[in-house]
């Protein structure tokens, strides 16, 4: 994560606000390209144009040293794996549910991350955040309820939706994965190693996928994968610039912004209208993200008051 340079809530909430549209449309593009793409051969798409963007943007910080020094190459091994994993299976599930449920279900990685924390990092989880938990994974099944009761009564149309939402789910659970992780990496790692490493791992590893089925695109459709992946870099540039000018207790909320991106842009583009289950769970779920965001505030402002009180040592 980026420094905090300069305290500008404003700049810092728009820049975020711009980066959840963009990875918006992408997702978007993904869904619609999804139908005669392969899921890998968009994860490669997405990742090698997504360079150029991050690449400019480390030159011109003078951090590209940075981004290529490391001293755990094996964990950007690692991180690169699972988190090209997640973006996989989110790009093959976005092709059979609509745009809103695969975003709402997104949600659940801050809930999946609170309990990978408490039995990986042996992190204290009190009533507060068992009780966010609790409501985050209720707003997930009820979200996914409506998929497992038609393929028990053996809708084939109900069948792929439920592969694609359990596909989402899983996502989003290596996606807390990848936080964990990336936790862990941040004590011996700078930001910009991880953005770049992470960003040409996937390109690699992407293509690992070529002999399972990638398909030769038109030009109209290899233009709209090179945007895609453009859109992609840029909104990571965005995001990382953005906790420049502004904390994350700040810029964290405004994630939700995603949703209405999601359900403006999957009835223009897609004409999906969202069910009252998904959007009951989704609501529950954000509850759940919200007290834990609510809980991990107070838990700064405590242990600040208490480093004020704490005497120098020397």
């Amino acid at each position: 994560m980026e420094a905090l340079t300069s305290h500008r809530p404003a700049r810092a909430v728009g820049l975020y606000l711009s980066s959840i549209f963009l990875f918006s449309v992408m997702s978007a593009m993904v869904k619609s390209l999804s139908e005669e793409i392969p899921a890998g051969e968009l994860v490669f798409f997405r990742s090698f144009f997504g360079f150029p963007p991050i690449i400019i943007l480390l030159v011109m910080r003078g951090q590209l040293s940075q981004g290529l020094r490391t001293k755990r190459p094996g964990a950007h091994v690692w991180r690169g794996l699972v988190g090209t994993s997640s973006m996989a299976l989110m790009f093959g599930g976005l092709g059979l549910i609509p745009l809103p449920e695969a975003t709402a279900i997104g949600y659940a990685a801050p809930i999946f991350t609170v309990i990978l924390a408490a039995l990986l990092l042996g992190e204290k989880i009190r009533m507060i955040r068992i009780s966010a938990v609790g409501v985050g994974l209720v707003g997930v099944l009820i979200m996914i309820w409506p998929r497992i009761g038609g393929v028990m009564a053996g809708n084939v149309a109900a069948d792929m939706a439920t592969v694609g939402a359990l596909m989402v789910l899983g996502s989003t659970a290596l996606r807390a994965v990848v936080q964990i992780h990336i936790r862990k990496m941040v004590k011996t790692e700078n930001s910009s190693a991880i953005v770049f490493y992470f960003t040409l791992s996937s390109t690699v590893a992407s293509l690992l996928t070529l002999p399972f089925g990638w398909v030769m695109p038109d030009w109209d459709t290899f233009l709209l994968m090179v945007l895609m992946g453009l859109l992609g870099g840029i909104g990571q540039i965005l995001v990382t610039t953005s906790y420049r000018f502004g904390p994350a207790s700040l810029i964290a909320p405004f994630d939700y912004s995603s949703m209405l991106f999601a359900l403006v842009i999957g009835y223009v583009w897609f004409a999906e209208v969202p069910t009252l289950p998904m959007m009951a769970g989704a609501a529950l779920v954000i509850a759940g993200n919200a007290l834990v965001i609510w809980r991990e505030r107070q838990l700064g402002l405590e242990r600040s008051r208490a480093n004020a009180v704490v005497p120098p040592k020397g």
